[in-house]
């Protein structure tokens, strides 16, 4: 299976579906509830989408270097950016595009969680803390060089960092719309870990197993690849929902609401 034809299938095929029905929706007057319309959503998609490509690029380019995967040579077009294929630079965009256009679809239509959490600074204080904890035992065994553990440690190293950010700025409003963000993160990781399996099956790209747990789910799906779609789904979904918030725009720096032109909300 060509790389980019796996991206047609269960990528672009699906994200034209959500962007239909958000075609649909606009027609039909059904828009996001007022506890989102911070930001607006296209907008928050496409620059997270730019962020995906400069934050992964570096990271990625370094698995492919150090053969921690490798991708076939027949089955991509051949343009190669660093040791990526363009293909892989692809799906950095589109995955974004479609999680965030899944957690904005779902956005729409669920009843929004109104009560807002006690002790607000605590949840967030306690949410980074916890996951600065596992941050750090990933870190000290990337630099210990367990082979074995390469890809799960540079994963977690790789991908807590900004989600800690999300967790220290808004681990709160996370957690009052703690339901979107679940239903952001699981299906999506479910269904492009399965796709994956599919592509891995297909000679698409291959994991090292000298580098990695050796643990397959199913009997096919690498641990760390499953792992780096729950990261990177709960990147987007998380990051959708803040920059969507209406109650971010309270925290977000003054700067940055002028170069956007939004008014910090009441």
């Amino acid at each position: 299976m060509k790389y980019f034809g796996f991206l047609a299938r269960f990528v672009v095929a699906p994200l034209i579906i959500l962007s239909a029905i958000a075609w649909r929706d606009r027609k039909r007057g059904k828009t996001l509830p007022e506890a989102f319309r911070g930001i607006p959503p296209d907008i928050t998609i496409a620059g997270m989408a730019a962020v995906a490509v400069a934050y992964t690029t570096p990271w990625d380019n370094y698995l492919v270097a150090t053969r921690v995967w490798w991708y076939d040579p027949k089955l991509v077009t051949g343009l190669v950016l660093g040791w990526v294929p363009i293909e892989e630079y692809s799906f950095f965009v589109l995955q974004t595009l479609l999680t965030g256009s899944w957690l904005v679809f779902l956005a729409r239509y669920l009843k929004p969680n109104d009560q807002k959490p006690k002790h607000p600074r605590l949840i967030r204080v306690g949410m980074t803390a916890a996951l600065f904890l596992i941050w750090i035992r990933a870190v000290i065994g990337f630099l210990r060089g367990g082979t074995s553990r390469t890809y799960l440690t540079i994963t977690l190293a790789w991908a807590l960092i900004p989600i800690m950010i999300q967790t220290l700025f808004g681990g709160d409003i996370l957690w009052q719309h703690r339901r979107l963000v679940a239903l952001g993160i699981i299906p999506t990781s479910i269904y492009l870990s399965a796709a994956d399996s599919l592509a891995i099956e297909g000679g698409t790209w291959a994991i090292n197993p000298e580098k990695s747990v050796n643990f397959k789910i199913g009997g096919k799906l690498p641990f760390e690849e499953a792992l780096f779609f729950f990261l990177t789904n709960t990147l987007i979904s998380m990051g959708v929902t803040l920059v969507t918030a209406k109650e971010s725009q309270r925290r977000a720096p003054r700067w940055l609401l002028r170069l956007l032109r939004i008014k910090r909300s009441a």
